[in-house]
């Protein structure tokens, strides 16, 4: 017999473990999950030129009819309503303050309504003792009034620069150092007026999820939260997959695929209605572990994050990574720190507050700074209000 026929038909056939191995790889890999998650926005799967544009439209188009129902419900909310978030008590367990500025471009979708408004729900759910107490900073230093400030000044504190601050910050400095200047700012403003015991900043753009304050509530519990700089509450789901540089990434992954084949092959003497042949053997605990951490990966780690919403508890703490800073929690007197930190420091294009912020906590002995998975908040800014925008944002 030719020796190829004799391979085939050694390693070949469906008794042999080399063949159900490809079979399910190629079935798996090239079959169920390209079905299953072309539309998925961060698999490896998604086809951007079939979906891209028409998810961004209908994202665009939700945060769109969503900012027009805050502005309605901003407009009609009554006297008596609107007065229960303006006196604000002074050393509460936390404050929330949220960063804004005037919009040149998509004034129409309303972000700050939009948060104020998911702030208010939340805040109402807490009881009779409040959660938080609430700032909203207005930074805008231009000749035009931020009007969504303004339309929310009867229903909650809003602080700005006083006008001769307005004129001493007039000086002509790049984006990213007067971003970071607004957002010293509002940290010294709010500690100065309220002095919180724990502080949470809010860009404009970052939607808080509803267990945002029951999960932030957790984190102030754990002991590691008074030893941190900072505890980042987003990271952009794009750059939170495991195939990247972070260490305790790689060590989930790994920990994630040899749970996944150890669980599989336990179950094949009990349920195998494929006549698998697989044992619970190094060789096959090994193709198990990558098969399990290739799925993973390219279905996306975030929608793997999911999970961790069912509790407060299960949400994974890890060391911080470089992006960005749209929603930072400042457990006990951080928010200081930080503010001295980056009062002494120039930003410029790839040295802006965030990339000062990571360098501060490596470097300087005894700080740290941490993140949270998954994210607290949904960022809807498809129109910044200090950078360049595109003519028709996209998703990705």
């Amino acid at each position: 017999m030719p020796r190829w026929k004799a391979f085939f038909s050694q390693y070949l056939r469906w008794s042999s473990t080399v063949t159900q191995a490809l079979i399910l790889a190629v079935i798996t890999f090239c079959v169920v999950l390209p079905l299953s998650c072309h539309r998925l926005l961060y698999s490896y799967y998604f086809i951007k030129s079939m979906y891209l544009d028409s998810m961004s439209e209908e994202v665009l188009r939700e945060s769109r009819d969503r900012g027009q129902d805050a502005l309605r419900f901003w407009q009609s909310t009554s006297t008596v309503v609107a007065s229960r978030f303006n006196d604000i008590a002074q050393h509460p367990e936390l404050l929330v303050t949220v960063v804004t500025a005037r919009r040149s471009e998509g004034r129409d979708f309303h972000y700050l309504l939009q948060v104020m408004r998911q702030l208010s729900n939340l805040l109402g759910g807490c009881g009779e003792q409040r959660c938080a107490e609430v700032l909203v900073c207005d930074v805008e230093n231009g000749p035009y009034e931020n009007q969504d400030a303004k339309l929310l000044e009867r229903h909650f504190r809003v602080i700005r620069r006083s006008p001769l601050e307005q004129q001493r910050n007039r000086e002509q400095v790049n984006t990213f150092e007067r971003e970071k200047r607004d957002y010293v700012f509002c940290l010294q403003k709010g500690q100065e007026l309220v002095k919180p015991k724990h502080m949470v900043v809010l860009e404009d753009d970052a939607l808080p999820k509803e267990d945002f304050f029951s999960v932030v509530k957790d984190l102030l519990s754990r002991r590691f939260s008074l030893q941190t700089l900072y505890i980042k509450l987003y990271h952009p789901e794009r750059l939170q997959r495991y195939w990247n540089p972070e260490p305790y990434r790689i060590l989930e992954w790994v920990g994630l695929g040899m749970i996944g084949a150890t669980a599989l092959l336990l179950t094949f003497p009990y349920w195998n209605r494929c006549s698998f042949s697989f044992t619970l053997s190094a060789a096959h605990l090994v193709f198990f572990t990558l098969y399990f951490m290739a799925a993973a990966e390219l279905v996306g780690r975030h929608y793997l994050l999911e999970v961790r919403r069912l509790s407060p508890q299960l949400y994974a703490v890890s060391p911080a990574t470089e992006c960005c800073t749209p929603a930072m929690l400042y457990p006990g007197n951080a928010s200081i720190r930080v503010a001295e930190y980056l009062d002494s420091s120039f930003c410029v294009k790839g040295n802006a507050k965030d990339m000062v912020l990571y360098r501060m906590a490596r470097m300087i002995p005894g700080e740290s700074s941490h993140s949270v998975e998954p994210n607290l908040i949904t960022h809807i800014g498809a129109y910044s209000s200090v950078r360049p925008n595109p003519f028709r944002p996209r998703l990705l």
